[in-house]
């Protein structure tokens, strides 16, 4: 067994001598609740609308063929990485592409998100999303392939969408404010919502196993809409899928990241699902964050993306905070607490990156 000690900040440390490569990185030891030589940062949505060499890319191509084509994702993931110099990759996809992969009919809209021809409403919609397998997905296998190749020491995080977030779009049809036709589902035919929640769990599973197989270095579960729900809710309906998913990738080898909006009442519970890494949106802080979580887990997060709009100033003041109330817990990521807006100006994300490996780096001698 390697060596253990303690760092100034009472964590365990490993000492165990470093190996190289996407494993040894500052991203993936954070995961793992290891030392990093500053604290790593990344962003969702970092690969998107606020870079201009994507919207050059993507002009005329629509989003679902994008994600098909292993040279577009290949060069939309690696842009925010080679201008911000983030610490990990996050690769160009949607959550609803495995979805697609498994026989629904949908379309990534722009300007409104996924909308789906035929919302489930029986036993017999839930029937015609079938399994899938690493043939059904083979452009997103080559595309990981292809990056992982390119990235070189940077990690590849991989990803895809929870069971109840991809089941609010199949069943409300579209985007929705109030979830208001999946929590009828779901209250009034649990046996019919847990059958559909199974399956999109077991497609997220094998879609996650696909891209992991691949060299994926991490995965994140995204529920994005999970913050609808009470926590008594969660537990019954969403919880045990969401397990599922992840206890399914427990002899995977790699760090598992779990994160959802509107999650303050959720964090204990989705603590529970198995990742490594809970994400925490903006508005709970992660000192506080951490106490609902629990000393087991690294946490991400979880800078305001509507922050990044303001002058530099008061975004500086905002990552120190977020930085400071980040020492709270075992291990820190550091992120937004959502995606990037579209309107973000760039530089702004190339500044943050820097400051906050300026503001955490590490003594050598503490790494």
């Amino acid at each position: 067994m390697a060596a253990m000690t303690t760092d100034n900040t009472g964590t365990a440390r490993d000492d165990a001598p470093r190996t190289g490569g996407p494993a040894d990185s500052p991203f993936v030891r954070a995961c793992r609740r290891r030392p990093v030589p500053h604290t790593p940062v990344w962003f969702m949505r970092q690969a998107g609308r606020s870079l201009p060499e994507y919207r050059e890319i993507r002009a005329n191509v629509a989003m679902l063929e994008s994600c098909r084509r292993p040279d577009l994702v290949t060069e939309i993931t690696l842009q925010p990485v080679r201008r911000h110099g983030v610490d990990a990759a996050i690769l160009f996809s949607d959550i609803v592409v495995p979805v697609a992969a498994a026989g629904v009919d949908l379309d990534i809209v722009p300007g409104t998100g996924p909308v789906v021809a035929e919302p489930v409403r029986t036993a017999a919609d839930v029937q015609r999303i079938r399994p899938i397998d690493r043939d059904d997905v083979a452009y997103v296998d080559e595309a990981v392939r292809m990056l992982v190749r390119e990235l070189g020491d940077t990690p590849l995080i991989g990803f895809a969408g929870a069971p109840f977030t991809l089941a609010s779009y199949l069943i409300e049809g579209g985007p929705s404010r109030t979830h208001a036709k999946t929590k009828a589902l779901m209250y009034g035919e649990p046996e019919l919502w847990h059958a559909l929640a199974g399956r999109l769990a077991e497609v997220a599973l094998a879609f996650l196993r696909v891209q992991i197989e691949a060299g994926v270095s991490a995965v994140q579960l995204f529920d994005s809409w999970a913050g609808a729900l009470s926590e008594a809710d969660y537990r019954r309906f969403v919880l045990p899928h969401s397990t599922a998913v992840l206890a399914g990738l427990a002899d995977a080898g790699v760090p598992r990241i779990h994160f959802g909006v509107g999650t303050a009442e959720l964090l204990g519970a989705m603590g529970e699902a198995g990742a490594e890494v809970i994400g925490v949106d903006w508005r709970t802080p992660l000192d506080v964050a951490t106490r609902r979580i629990g000393p087991e887990h690294a946490v991400q997060g979880n800078l305001d993306p509507c922050v990044l709009l303001a002058p530099w100033p008061v975004v500086e003041a905002e990552v120190r905070r977020i930085l400071d109330q980040g020492r709270a817990a075992p291990a820190h990521v550091f992120n937004l607490g959502h995606g990037v807006l579209p309107e973000t100006d760039p530089e702004v994300l190339t500044r943050v990156v820097a400051l906050v490996h300026e503001l955490s780096a590490r003594p050598a001698d503490q790494d």
